[in-house]
């Protein structure tokens, strides 16, 4: 059965194998038209999320926005969902607290809570048209510090941050949802249905040199996936880190591998 997904999953291979300076060139792009996925981050001041969960509840939150039932063919999200698959894949993460984190839950999306970290990713839409409850926010400022997750579940993916590349929670939230979505491009339709029912949970872990260097895959992408289930976010350089710079790994949870 086709997915949403599918015209991601179909260039991933190609994508990944492209030059960096290739990944970034928007040459062929009109302002008026760049579409891109706001993923707004609950952080309050006074008793602000751990930045783990908060990073799973925003990869949890991008991937149920498109595979919504309102994004399959002649749902109210398929058209835009469908025009922001088409093109480049931006998501821009804001922070919001208070009044503000209230307005946005009034707006098309999904919400999902983790440990009680809360993300919420939006339906897809052109930025010259973003909503004011969205303008407002910043996209910059708070900062998390790292915690200590702690071990890693059984029958949950495992996204990587790349040990080399400090990333802004932002930047991180961004990179783990771009994860979340290539990941569920290339599973069958019996996996991605076993993933919902999980919530599209995930642990996300800072990775260390050595495990890195181990799942890399290096200029064979699709052998990784056919050996280790392993996919890599290759990011286009729009903010914090150079064209062409690997920012996460995902793996498909080992037990389920061979399913």
């Amino acid at each position: 059965m086709s997915s949403v997904l599918d015209p991601l999953g179909a260039r991933y291979a190609y994508w990944l194998g492209l030059p960096a300076e290739d990944t970034s060139d928007t040459s062929d792009e009109l302002p008026g038209e760049v579409r891109a996925m706001p993923v707004i981050l609950r952080i309050e001041r006074a008793e602000p999320p751990g930045r783990t969960p908060l990073l799973e509840a925003a990869a949890a939150a991008a991937l149920a926005v498109c595979l919504d039932e309102r994004a399959q063919p002649g749902g109210d999200w398929a058209e835009p969902m469908h025009a922001w698959l088409d093109n480049r894949i931006r998501k821009v993460a804001r922070r919001a607290r208070g009044a503000h984190w209230a307005a946005v839950q009034d707006l098309p999306g999904i919400t999902v809570e983790v440990d009680g970290a809360e993300a919420r990713a939006l339906l897809p839409g052109l930025v010259t048209e973003t909503p004011k409850e969205v303008a407002r926010l910043q996209i910059s400022g708070s900062e998390l510090p790292p915690d200590e997750p702690g071990q890693v579940p059984d029958g949950v993916p495992l996204l990587l941050l790349n040990p080399h590349v400090p990333m802004t929670v932002g930047k991180a939230a961004a990179q783990v949802g771009h994860a979340t979505m290539i990941l569920a491009a290339l599973l069958d339709d019996g996996q991605r249905t076993a993933w919902a029912e999980q919530g599209y949970r995930t642990a996300v872990r800072a990775a260390s040199v050595a495990r890195w260097k181990e799942l890399h895959p290096g200029d064979d992408p699709e052998g990784a996936w056919r050996r280790d289930r392993v996919i890599a976010v290759r990011d286009a350089g729009f903010t914090e880190v150079d064209p062409g710079t690997i920012t996460v790994l995902a793996q498909w949870a080992p037990e389920q591998a061979a399913s």
